[in-house]
């Protein structure tokens, strides 16, 4: 049986006056109450016991959550939790290191102090904080900028030959990466102190993938070297990546045979062990710690066979053990990083607050954003200190820390732990370990980040905006370096928001038949117009940017072009001016002709007159006859004639524009309820709209305006004696029966039997 949707119809009846602004104002007694600037500022630096407890957890919310932690709960499983996540740090924090420029030891570092302050500062419980690919390549971008490798090229024993300090190159950059990292850490530090959270809003979600995308490509080719046992020249700035992929091409003939091997057999050996321990992930409560395994079997081969030596093998090398004292940043730096820096910090907290705010959302707990900036600016400020390099979330380690049972902080701290136990005794026994193993790593890591690759063909279903940010972002990151990638990046996004605004859909609104609805006319059938008014609406807010496509469209859109109109209208009035003095030229000019014929006459008559007494006789001359009189009346005394001003004027009246066919409305309704601000250009712009129809004899109303808007409209002068507020309205229907009736306030809303629908089905 087909089932069939019962539509149960609840009546809806609403009865009251029509409501402009100022009656709404009246009726809704509106307040004028404000907070002074002076008192938000004295309750803001208002010091009491109860808000400075409150203001010191939030800033250590360790001593906040931990006196509460449930023991019992969360114990195991944030030790099970702790200690993989600090076994996956090994490997990856050996790895990440090389795409930083500087020695495997340091990226341990890394994966220590910093992780202890998120630990005391940090507000997520499930984040994994540490070394990110990401952050690693940007900070190699910059180590290897301002020291490259021809900078400590020194003369060898033979005329033409040269070799390479090592030593001081690495310990060179080495300062640099700690530099910036602390550099980058301040930025986080002060950002969250002003409370400058929101500044990761402008990272939209196709943004950062697209630009973790980009820097996984960096990473991938950055790693070639290692992988193919070559040297390549190192290049910087715009289109380096491309100059650097030419120069792999170029040099894969010197390509060391042992290296390709064991790059090619580590990765078919990760792949292979991750899709195994993917399927055994069901049966087994703990992931299998295939990195570390990867890595000690690749020691123990190494070591074994003397790849170094028997087959030139790059190694880690030598690994201290212990941990080094602080050391202050080289300020003389400081100069030359600062764009770095900041796109490091941006990035950085971009990506450990999506992901910190997935995991709260999915587990009922709030993320404090500003908080988070602070907790990441102190470990990067003072990882800085001990020589690490810049940290971020990794979404790996987090999966791990989250499938394992981990639940709170302390997984973190377990996992410092680890890595300590490993610098102080174990990390000397890697020594061995051949460094196209740590490339394969990182490819590996790698994939997931390749697969948003089909993110592309998702957005382009979902909004092909989005899919035009993700592909520039990926074009311009890949094109320029990815501190200079991201800027452009957020320039472009920016830029299709600035452009959307500027592209809104227009619509002429009509009324759904019964009710109090208003709906664009081109997108409903039923949907009809109101005779004689046009409602008029954009999709996007008023401003100078398309201040002046409003009003194309607005003309367009009701047919009529005002500005055509009221210079056809000033056209003829000049016309009609001119003609009504040419005829007022030609009827004084016909007066002054009447008047000489009058004396003229008068002349003739007079002559006639004295011949005829000098014939007839002095008695004859002064007889009064009827004739004579009639004459003398006809033609009248000549100090009595006037010159009269001819009543029936030539006049034309204005008429419709011969180049348009449609007529005037009585009256236009601008809907600005998606208008949430108004600009000196926008309260311009309807100050002329309201103005040149007025002129034309069409009144302009408006309706659905915000507190903000009208408010703007009165800093802006827009109403003054003539133009008040009575031509604001709360809504379209209030506006249309206003219009309808003449515009008499004495107008009852009434809506009777409007319906909400609710549906339910029945077979």
């Amino acid at each position: 049986m087909k089932d069939k949707d019962l539509r149960k119809r609840v009546p809806y009846h609403i009865q009251r006056d029509v409501l402009d602004e100022l009656g709404v104002d009246q009726v809704a007694e509106k307040s004028d109450f404000k907070i002074s600037a002076k008192e938000k500022l004295r309750d803001a630096v208002r010091c009491t016991g109860p808000r400075f407890k409150s203001c010191f957890l939030s800033f250590v919310p360790l001593l906040a959550w931990l006196p509460r932690y449930p023991f019992r709960e969360n114990a195991i499983g944030d030790l099970i939790s702790g200690i993989s996540v600090g076994i996956m740090h090994l490997p990856q924090g050996m790895a990440y290191a090389l795409l930083a420029a500087v020695p495997p030891v340091f990226g341990l570092y890394s994966s220590f102090y910093p992780i202890l302050i998120y630990f005391i500062f940090g507000t997520s419980k499930h984040i994994s904080v540490g070394t990110y690919a990401v952050m690693s390549v940007m900070i190699g971008s910059v180590t290897e900028r301002l020291a490259p490798d021809s900078d400590f090229v020194i003369p060898g024993n033979d005329t033409n030959s040269t070799t390479l300090d090592i030593v001081s190159r690495d310990a060179e950059r080495v300062k640099i990466a700690a530099t910036v990292t602390f550099l980058s850490g301040i930025f986080q530090l002060l950002l969250g102190l002003v409370r400058f959270g929101f500044v990761v809003t402008y990272l939209s979600e196709p943004l950062v993938r697209a630009y973790t995308t980009a820097a996984a490509i960096h990473v991938i080719v950055s790693q070639l070297k290692y992988s193919f046992g070559i040297n390549p020249q190192r290049y910087s700035g715009p289109l380096s990546l491309i100059y650097t992929v030419i120069e792999v091409c170029a040099l894969l003939g010197q390509t060391n045979i042992g290296t390709l091997v064991v790059s090619i057999v580590t990765i078919i050996g990760l792949v292979a062990a991750k899709e195994l321990s993917a399927l055994a992930a069901r049966k087994i409560p703990i992931p299998i710690p295939v990195e570390l395994i990867t890595i000690i079997i690749a020691t123990v081969v190494s070591w074994q066979m003397d790849l170094k030596t028997e087959y030139g093998v790059e190694v880690v090398g030598e690994i201290p053990s212990g941990l080094q004292a602080p050391v202050a940043p080289a300020v003389s730096l400081l100069g030359s990083m600062v764009g770095d820096a900041f796109a490091l910090a941006v990035v950085g907290y971009g990506i450990a607050i999506s992901l910190g705010r997935i995991f709260a959302l999915k587990y009922a707990y709030k993320v404090d954003s500003n908080q988070e900036l602070i907790a990441l600016g102190l470990s990067n400020s003072i990882g800085g200190l001990f020589n690490c390099f810049a940290i971020s979330c990794s979404m790996s380690r987090t999966m791990v820390q989250v499938s394992t049972g981990g639940k709170s902080q302390v997984a973190g701290a377990i996992s410092a732990v680890v890595i300590l136990v490993i610098l102080l005794k174990i990390g000397e026994l890697f020594e061995e370990l051949p460094k196209a193993v740590l490339a394969a790593i990182i490819y590996v890591n790698l994939q997931g980040m390749m697969k948003q690759f089909g993110d592309i063909c998702s957005l382009w279903r979902t909004n092909k905006v989005d899919m035009v940010v993700w592909v520039m972002t990926l074009i311009l990151t890949v094109l320029f370096n990815p501190d200079m990638g991201l800027a452009a990046s957020i320039a472009f996004s920016i830029l299709t928001v600035v452009f959307r605004t500027q592209l809104p859909k227009y619509s002429i609104l009509g009324q759904v038949p019964g009710t109090d609805i208003y709906k664009p006319v081109e997108d409903y059938n039923q949907v009809k117009e109101i005779h004689g008014i046009m409602i008029f609406r954009s999709s996007a807010t008023l401003y100078f940017a398309n201040a002046e496509m409003y009003i194309d469209a607005l003309y367009e859109k009701t047919g009529v072009d005002v500005a055509k109109l009221l210079s056809h209208k000033k056209k003829l009035e000049a016309k009609r001016l001119r003609k009504e003095k040419k005829a007022a030229k030609k009827a004084k000019k016909e007066a002054k002709k009447r008047a000489k014929e009058a004396v003229k006459a008068c002349l003739c008559f007079l002559t006639e007159s004295a011949v005829s007494a000098f014939n007839q006789g002095e008695e004859s001359q002064f007889s009064d006859t009827d004739e004579s009189g009639e004459e003398s009346e006809a033609n009248g005394d000549v100090h009595k004639l006037s010159v009269k001003e001819p009543k029936d004027v030539a006049a034309v009246e204005a008429g419709p524009d011969p180049d348009t066919d449609t007529p005037l409305p009585r009256a236009i309704i601008l809907d600005l309820s998606p208008v949430n601000f108004l600009d000196t250009v926008g309260v311009k712009t309807l100050r002329n709209i309201y103005k040149d129809y007025g002129e034309a004899g069409v009144q302009v109303y408006l309706c659905g305006c915000q507190r903000g808007v009208v408010e703007s409209m009165e800093k802006g002068d827009f109403f003054n004696e003539k133009v008040t507020k009575s031509i604001l309205f709360s809504s379209v229907h209030d506006a249309v029966l206003y219009c309808q009736q003449g515009n008499s306030k004495e107008v009852q809303y009434i809506l009777m039997s409007y319906t909400h629908t609710r549906i339910s089905e029945v077979s």
